[in-house]
């Protein structure tokens, strides 16, 4: 059976379905990145949570101050260090999120059918009658009949916890609203959202330039999620701010969570690293029946540009239980096939407690999806969207991809100082993982070398099927014999090689950029 992002042969992938899973180092290509909180930031579930497949850890600004993060990221390096694992550190914005305030934290229980007023008196105690909301502009952005969302965790699913509201009319500054769904909102700060409804507030926000200037420049954070991005300005803005405090080389992810971001998509991803789907947002600016439809596209659209895209919400009932529901499971599987680089949990390893074990059934459904995703149909997708004439670096990287899968290579291996070739190789979709030996550019470089590894590395972590492998500034300027060595050595240690495996070599020599085929065997 073939159909579209899909190949299977049926007897074979009924047997295999039936058959004992193999426990593998790597269990995916497809990338986890974690939300670190409460349940995952002791130094021995940070260890277990690299060891699951953590690729990425996010430290979600908009839950706990700096030296809460600053405290778990700590724990994180010393959990590097132990398990000697590389994993990159995003950092993510605040943005110009809503939120009422409710400052007794008692739980407050809402009656479907009765109305409750939106105000920007915020020396009102919260209640079943009144959401006091840290803006003054909500009454002039909405209309009657808008549509509002609201819980302490946005879009969860869970109806209980969360409520939906009809704007009914607007008195000054206050929004009078009727209360869509019986609900029990506890903790004490819900965030609200304004389905479809511009809101007149900066992306980056002057709270999250404090953060960044200060929490982010001291350590160097090596990847920015830019919330609630609207308009490739946006990107602009940051990108400019982060050079003015010596960040140039961080990456920024744009997260799209509303239409205007989806107004703007095309935009957008020319000027961002890496697009990051919010789909709980998105969930609710958009129709229940046009999300899936975003998803592919803007996953299509990332594809072709060789940017990693990043998808958000898909087992949300992990936070409670062990297990994904089956429309999860299903869901994350089709993440891959759609082509999505990257996995992003959020309030299942934030303050689940089932942190490492939802990295661990992630992974396994995402690699489980690898094994049938329709590669050769998507590189011809790719090639084919490139316009000619192709660049000689990209031209050569996507033959290293196609020679790796006709010769049944074990993994791709590449050099880099900047990590472009192992960004090219990534958007070919390569079937095996990629090692990128990433050295710092000059032997300058090697004074600020950390045992985490260089930015440059933990930043190839956000790719499909990319590991870089660790180095020391002892291999700066090492001879290619000795660089593939370094690369060998490693992959026999995680498991990935054996001797009698071939692996494909993508290198620049001098001007030009070569494809070698080799036999680890034959490499003394």
């Amino acid at each position: 059976m073939q159909s579209g992002h899909m190949l299977i042969e049926e007897p074979v992938r009924l047997a295999s379905v039936l058959a004992p899973t193999k426990e593998k180092f790597f269990p995916s290509l497809t990338k986890i990145v974690a939300t670190l909180g409460p349940k995952s930031r002791s130094v021995e579930t940070l260890e277990k949570c690299l060891k699951a497949g953590m690729s990425v850890a996010r430290f979600d600004f908009s839950s706990f101050d700096s030296a809460y993060h600053q405290e778990t990221l700590d724990n994180l390096k010393k959990a590097i260090e132990n398990v000697q694992e590389l994993c990159a550190v995003m950092l993510d914005t605040v943005g110009p999120e809503l939120q009422v305030k409710n400052a007794t934290g008692e739980p407050i229980v809402l009656e479907a059918g009765n109305h409750v007023t939106i105000t920007p008196d915020c020396s009102k105690a919260a209640s079943s009658e009144i959401f006091p909301l840290n803006f003054n502009g909500l009454a002039k952005a909405v209309k009657a009949g808008d549509t509002i969302f609201m819980g302490q965790y946005l879009f969860t699913g869970s109806e209980t916890t969360s409520v939906w509201l009809e704007v009914k009319e607007t008195s000054g500054e206050d929004v009078v609203c009727e209360i869509k769904n019986a609900a029990t909102l506890a903790g004490p700060i819900f965030t609200l959202h304004a389905a479809q409804v511009r809101i007149d507030l900066p992306t980056l926000s002057e709270t999250d330039k404090q953060i960044i200037s200060t929490w982010g420049v001291h350590n160097k954070v090596d990847i920015i999620s830019l919330s609630f991005t609207r308009h490739a300005e946006d990107v602009r803005e940051l990108r400019a701010f982060l050079k003015s405090h010596n960040l140039g080389d961080t990456q920024i992810f744009a997260k799209v969570e509303d239409f205007e971001g989806l107004e703007h998509f095309d935009e957008i991803l020319q000027e961002a690293d890496g697009i990051i789907l919010s789909r709980g947002d998105l969930g609710i600016d958009l129709p229940p029946q046009d999300v899936f439809l975003f998803q592919k596209s803007a996953m299509r659209r990332c594809n072709i540009a060789g940017k990693p895209a990043i998808i958000t919400r898909v087992v949300d009932s992990m936070v409670n239980n062990l297990r994904p529901t089956r429309a999860e499971a299903t869901d994350v599987a089709n993440a891959v096939l759609d082509g999505t680089d990257g996995i992003l949990l959020g309030a299942e390893t934030l303050r689940g407690p089932y942190a490492v074990d939802a990295i661990k059934t992630v992974s396994r459904i995402c690699g489980e999806a690898e094994t049938v995703y329709n590669q050769p149909q998507e590189f011809k997708r790719i090639v084919r969207s490139v316009p000619d004439p192709m660049e000689n670096l990209e031209s050569v990287a996507s033959t290293a991809v196609r020679a790796a899968i006709k010769v049944k290579a074990a993994a791709i291996i590449t050099y880099s100082t900047s990590g472009r070739s192992a960004r090219l190789i990534a958007k070919y979709r390569p079937t095996m993982p990629v090692l990128a030996v990433v050295f710092p550019r000059d032997e300058s470089e090697s004074s600020t070398w950390t045992t985490n590894g260089i930015a440059k590395a933990r930043q190839c972590l956000s790719l499909r099927a990319v590991y870089p492998v660790p180095t020391n500034p002892n291999d700066v300027g090492a001879t290619s014999e000795a660089s593939l060595k370094l690369a060998l050595d490693y992959g026999k240690k995680i498991e990935i090689l054996k001797d009698h495996d071939r692996v494909v070599v993508f290198q620049k020599i001098g001007d030009s950029s070569v494809v070698e085929i080799v036999n680890i065997g034959d490499v003394v």
